[in-house]
C-alpha cells in the first residue's frame, strides 16, 4: 500500500535553482542574481562573534533589527514581519490572505515562485501577460480582479525582465483595486533601481491602507546564503504573517548579518554603484552591436529570445556564461564580477548571431 499524499502536488513544479557549472569548468555562474562580491569584512567579523551562541534558539522577535528597520522606514516595529528571505515572506502573505480557491493575481512572466507558492497554499494563480515591452500591464491586471481576488503582486523591478512600473500607473491601478485586496509591491531589486519615475513601495504603503512591501537582504546586501527578508504591512496583516511564519526561521546569524549590513550601507552602496555601472555598460555594448535589449533596473539583463531561447542558452554556456533560461520566453543574465562582465557581451553577440532567424 502506498503512502497517502496530497494529490494536487503532482501538478505543482518544484522551484529550480539557477544552474551551476561543473567543478573545474571555466565558466561564470550568472543564473541566480547573486551579489558577486564576498561579504564585507566588517560583517563576517561580527558574525564570528555569534558562532559561540548557535546552540541557542534565535530571538524570534528580532528587536534590534526591527528597531533599526522601523526607524529607517518610518513605521512601527509591529508593521514588519521577517522571514527566511522575501520568498518565504511572500508565502506568508499568501497563506495569511487567502482561503482555498481565492485568487492571487500577478504579471507573467514574473518571479517564478509566485505560482508555486499560490498553488501550495491552495489558492488559484491568475497570471496576466506582460505588455510587449516586458512590463506589467496594470490596466489588464485591474480588469482581471474578481470578487475572488485576495492578493496582488507587483514585482518592481520585475524579475526576470528588469522593467519598472511608474508612480502614476500604480496610482491609477490602486484607484481600481477594492480596499479588501492587498497589493504587495515586491522590491527585491530596489537598490539597483535608478529610474526617476519608478513607483516606490514605501510611498504607497504610507498612502494606501491595503499595500504591503517586500524587501530582501539577499541581493544588494549579499546575504543570500543566510536567508533573511521582510514585509512592511498593515499591523493586522503583519501579525498574521508572524502566525504563518516558520518558528525560528530567521537565525541569529541572519539577524546579526542584517544589522551589520545596515550599519555599513556606505560600503555596500559602492558595490551597488559598481554593479549599476556595469549593467549600463553591458546594455550599451549590446545596443551598439544592434541588439534590441530592454532597459533593466535590476542586477541583471533580459534577452527576449523567444523560441530560440534554449539554442541561445546552449551557445552562451559553450562560451562560459551560465544564465537563467526560460524556454519560449527569454534569458536572464546576472551582472557578475568584472571578469564575468567582460565575457558577457561577446558571448551574447556571438550567440545571437548564430540564431538570426529566431531573435
Amino acid at each position: 500500500m502506498s503512502i497517502v499524499q496530497r494529490s494536487s502536488l503532482s501538478a505543482i513544479p518544484a522551484y529550480k535553482q539557477g544552474a551551476t557549472p561543473g567543478a573545474g569548468e571555466q565558466a561564470f555562474k550568472l543564473s541566480s542574481n547573486e551579489n558577486p562580491y564576498r561579504p564585507l569584512a566588517s560583517v563576517t567579523a561580527g558574525l564570528a562573534l555569534e558562532l559561540g551562541t548557535i546552540n541557542q534558539y534565535p530571538n524570534a522577535a528580532a528587536p534590534e533589527l526591527l528597531g533599526i528597520l522601523a526607524h529607517r522606514l518610518g513605521v512601527e516595529p509591529s508593521n514588519i514581519a521577517l522571514g527566511s528571505g522575501s520568498v518565504e515572506v511572500a508565502g506568508q502573505l499568501i497563506h495569511a490572505t487567502t482561503n482555498p480557491g481565492d485568487e492571487v493575481l500577478f504579471a507573467w512572466r514574473s518571479f517564478e515562485a509566485y505560482p508555486i507558492l499560490t498553488h501550495v497554499a491552495g489558492a488559484t494563480p491568475v497570471m496576466v501577460p506582460l505588455d510587449r515591452n516586458g512590463a506589467h500591464d496594470l490596466v489588464a491586471m485591474a480588469e482581471a480582479i474578481t470578487e475572488r481576488t485576495s492578493l496582488v503582486f507587483i514585482c518592481n523591478p520585475n524579475n526576470p525582465t528588469g522593467t519598472v512600473v511608474n508612480t502614476a500607473a500604480v496610482d491609477a491601478f490602486m484607484a481600481k483595486v477594492p480596499s479588501r485586496v492587498l497589493v504587495v509591491i515586491d522590491e527585491a531589486y530596489v537598490h539597483f533601481n535608478i529610474s526617476g519615475d519608478s513607483a516606490i513601495g514605501m510611498d504607497f504603503f504610507h498612502r494606501y491602507p491595503n499595500v504591503a512591501v517586500l524587501h530582501t537582504f539577499s541581493k544588494a546586501y549579499g546575504l543570500a546564503g543566510l536567508r533573511i527578508g521582510y514585509a512592511v504591512a498593515p499591523s493586522e496583516v503583519a501579525a498574521n504573517l508572524r502566525k504563518t511564519a516558520i518558528p525560528f526561521g530567521v537565525t541569529s546569524l541572519a539577524q546579526r548579518a542584517a544589522v551589520l549590513s545596515l550599519e555599513h550601507e556606505g560600503e555596500l552602496q559602492e558595490r551597488i554603484d559598481e554593479l549599476i555601472t556595469a549593467r549600463e555598460a553591458l546594455l550599451g555594448q549590446l545596443r551598439a552591436a544592434g541588439i534590441n535589449v530592454t532597459d533593466s533596473q535590476a542586477n541583471f539583463i533580459w534577452l527576449s529570445t523567444g523560441e530560440a531561447t534554449m539554442e541561445v542558452d546552449a551557445a552562451l554556456r559553450a562560451a562560459g556564461i551560465w544564465a537563467r533560461a526560460f524556454a519560449g520566453d527569454g534569458i536572464r543574465i546576472s551582472i557578475g564580477s568584472p571578469e564575468a562582465n567582460a565575457t558577457i557581451a561577446g558571448a551574447v553577440i556571438s550567440a545571437l548571431q548564430d540564431a538570426p532567424a529566431h531573435v
